[in-house]
């Protein structure tokens, strides 16, 4: 049995998120859920997330669990919200811990505020751990390289890959963040490849002017076509590529703000005394 895959897709960050459901029982996996976030105002929304909740409403779908691939740095998890109103689990890989505490400092947060560690997610991830999905298996991979924390979720016939890799066109995650790795990133790559999959999913696409976002790519086109790293492409010769491009890229739009979040489990920072919440802008000086 192989999993039915609802794909959103929220075009203001590129984001792909998923619905996956065992057509047996009905139970569903959350993956990958975002916010809505305008930088300019401030204002935060549902709209997204709650587009989730409605089609599992009408697939007679119940939420089982929500998933994170990693700690995104250009969305803000919706998961504390999906949790609110399904009492579903989340769940993100052990490495988290790691990335809390690197942003809890480089952010100057506060270390005894609740959810700055690994107690904002009802379960932390190990390599190999296994998540019931009505009939299915949720098999959890460890995938590092973008990140510390990144995970890959195998789902049947379905593996859900985080940003580890685009389309074909697009090639391969960065790995110039906290923790990222190109060799650990290559070696993800290739574990994935020799999944038991033949549909991959993206938690993100950046493709090339004129051509479409894609959420599902065939494991074996990935293999053949990726731009980075596909068959004949040696290790050494990716991570050179990986670093010469990861030099020269921008951090992402909305790093501060989605870290301030995600790292909390999806919850915005706690009100301060005007009852106002904020959020945190490192800042840095230009030398003269």
């Amino acid at each position: 049995m192989q999993p039915h895959v609802t794909p959103f897709f929220q075009a203001s960050t590129s984001t792909w998120s998923y619905l996956v459901r065992d057509p047996a029982s009905g139970e569903a996996a959350v993956i990958d859920a975002p916010l809505d976030f305008e930088p300019v105002t401030g204002e935060v929304g549902h709209a997204s997330a709650a587009a989730i909740l409605q089609a599992a409403d009408r697939d007679g779908a119940r939420v089982r669990w929500i998933l994170e691939t990693h700690a995104h740095a250009d969305h803000l998890s919706a998961a504390a919200w999906l949790k609110e109103r399904t009492g579903a689990p989340t769940a993100i890989g052990a490495g988290i811990v790691q990335v809390q505490e690197t942003f809890k400092q480089r952010l100057g947060l506060d270390g005894g505020e609740p959810y700055l560690d690994g107690n904002a997610f009802d379960r932390l991830l190990q390599d190999g751990d296994a998540l019931p999905l009505g009939q299915l298996t949720i098999q959890v991979v460890a995938t590092p390289g973008h990140t510390a924390d990144s995970m890959s979720y195998l789902i049947g016939d379905a593996v859900f890959v985080g940003d580890t890799l685009f389309s074909p066109a697009a090639g391969s995650a960065r790995c110039d963040f906290p923790g990222g790795d190109a060799h650990a990133l290559f070696r993800s790559v290739w574990r994935i490849y020799r999944l038991p999959a033949t549909r991959m999913y993206l938690a993100h696409d950046y493709p090339p002017a004129g051509i479409e976002p894609r959420a599902e790519v065939p494991v074996a086109e990935q293999r053949a076509d990726n731009r980075h790293i596909r068959e004949g492409v040696g290790e050494a010769d990716f991570v050179a590529m990986r670093q010469q491009r990861d030099a020269g890229l921008p951090p992402p739009r909305l790093l501060w703000p989605a870290l301030q979040v995600n790292i909390r489990g999806g919850r915005l920072p706690p009100p301060e005394a005007n009852g106002q919440r904020y959020l945190k802008l490192p800042l840095q000086l230009r030398p003269e």
